[in-house]
């Protein structure tokens, strides 16, 4: 994991990843709110390999923008793996991107569970070339803490489904 690189210095690495590879990305954001793809253009020439994002925040925005399954959602939740699957296929489906990264948690203070307490964050990695990674974290911490982390490793999966 890239855990001592700060989020810009992964954003670059991750341009010069997806620029060498010759690939595009997009996101399809819900818990982030933008922030993975705010992280992303911050990096100048980011236009080259960076397509768009879905901020699909309510469950109506992930139908609608990204054709989740209503039955998905309401069998799994929104913070389900199965859930961001489905986003981060549908966002590569739905974009001119090749791979994606697609999040959905909850990061407070309220709305946790004992089943899915605060700080659950689901991920999922999709690249249109037959690559996928899902997986669900745990994060402790405030709700800003809890979406740092969740973009840092957003972008290391990213990164990490390139290479």
């Amino acid at each position: 994991m890239f855990t001592e690189k700060t989020v810009q210095e992964l954003a670059q690495l991750l341009g010069d990843k997806l620029t060498q590879a010759g690939l595009i990305a997009a996101t399809a954001e819900s818990c982030t709110g933008g922030g993975v793809a705010y992280a992303i253009t911050e990096i100048a020439g980011s236009s080259l390999w960076f397509d768009r994002s879905f901020v699909t925040y309510s469950n109506d925005a992930k139908m609608q923008m990204l054709s989740v399954d209503k039955a998905r959602i309401d069998k799994f939740g929104a913070v389900s793996e199965q859930v961001v699957e489905q986003m981060a296929s549908h966002a590569v489906k739905y974009s001119e991107a090749d791979i994606s990264v697609a999040i959905s948690g909850i990061a407070g203070p309220g709305g946790g569970s004992a089943e899915k307490p605060v700080g659950t964050v689901c991920f999922s990695w999709y690249n249109a070339h037959g690559k996928s990674k899902t997986e669900t974290y745990i994060f402790v911490g405030d709700r800003r803490e809890v979406r740092c982390q969740a973009i840092r490793l957003a972008l290391t999966g990213l990164i990490e489904i390139i290479e």
